[in-house]
């Protein structure tokens, strides 16, 4: 028998809310840096928020396996939602992943640790959903390439170790490498490998 926090908290209108949120993931991979809004539509258990828990809805399912970090991995609400809202496998092997939910990305694995594809098949890695603070108060990084006019303005907090260096090894193996989705309180915005990150303020 199910648990009722198991059960709960998923997309009150399924079809609808999913294309919702796969729209505002999608408009943010266009346009990496900005920020685009999510209304409340999950709500999973602690520490999965709830704009991180509606893209994995939006995008997770029984073909996708999935990587937990350590504070996610540790509650058996959080798996057991997973479980049964997507279906997705959760896998404890980092290269194994196609996504990878990450609520701590202070101390997160290293980008390279993930799987990066190959050069026959780029889309085969992973695809990193990070629960940030917000968009207002990090860093300010700027940022180039696909999708942005001319240069994008952008301050997510926190990111993990070490982020640009490891960013800048992440273009280097273009066309392999991870793509990062970046989950808000309230809104996501996200940075797929092609972005270059060519100044850091501050």
């Amino acid at each position: 028998m199910q648990n009722i926090a198991t059960i709960q908290g998923g997309f009150a209108d399924g079809a609808l809310d999913a294309q919702r949120v796969f729209r505002a993931v999608m408009d943010a991979m266009a346009r990496p840096g900005t920020v685009q809004a999510i209304p409340p539509c999950a709500t999973p258990p602690a520490p999965l928020g709830p704009v991180a828990g509606a893209v994995a809805l939006a995008l997770l399912d029984a073909d996708t396996p999935v990587w937990l970090d350590q504070p996610l991995a540790a509650e058996a609400a959080v798996r057991e939602w997973l479980g049964f809202q997507t279906a997705a496998p959760i896998v404890e092997i980092l290269s194994e992943a196609h996504f990878a939910l990450i609520a701590a990305p202070a101390s997160m694995p290293s980008l390279e640790n993930f799987a990066q594809g190959t050069q026959n098949y780029p889309d085969r890695s992973t695809t990193l959903i990070l629960q940030v603070e917000g968009f207002e108060t990090g860093g300010g990084l700027m940022l180039e390439g696909p999708g942005i006019e001319t240069t994008q303005a952008f301050a997510p907090q926190p990111l993990p170790r070490h982020f640009i260096e490891q960013w800048r090894q992440n273009n280097a193996r273009f066309p392999r490498g991870v793509d990062l989705v970046l989950a808000g309180p309230a809104s996501v915005a996200a940075l797929p490998r092609t972005t270059r990150i060519i100044l850091e303020e501050g």
